[in-house]
């Protein structure tokens, strides 16, 4: 059975950027809520050679159903290349909160 809510994950390069991902997501109930963790050390391969580099990352909480909006919105705002964007699926929790979560998102 697929999840009703997930988390969908991203990273910036600023806690500017970060902020503004995470309210721009929230304001047009793409999510139900963000935080924005960071700094962070982030160790990828790019273009052929390994980086390491700060970033922040903004997790949303939303429903399933507003994952391709939401991810189609960070491509549009975000400043990389290709965007890191992961939905983990919500396995349970508070059913009050869950709830609340499919409201807020309900557009």
């Amino acid at each position: 059975m697929a999840a009703e809510h997930v988390i969908v994950t991203s990273t910036t390069d600023s806690e500017t950027a970060a902020r503004e991902l995470a309210a721009t997501a929230v304001e047009e109930r793409l999510g139900a809520c963000a935080q924005v963790v960071g700094p962070v050390t982030s160790v990828y391969r790019w273009d052929g050679e390994v980086r390491t580099d700060q970033e922040w990352r903004v997790e949303i909480k939303t429903t399933a159903g507003r994952v391709p909006a939401l991810t189609e919105r960070i491509g549009q705002l975000h400043g990389y290349d290709l965007p890191e964007v992961i939905a983990t699926p919500i396995v349970g929790g508070s059913a009050a909160y869950l709830s609340w979560l499919g409201t807020e998102t309900a557009g």
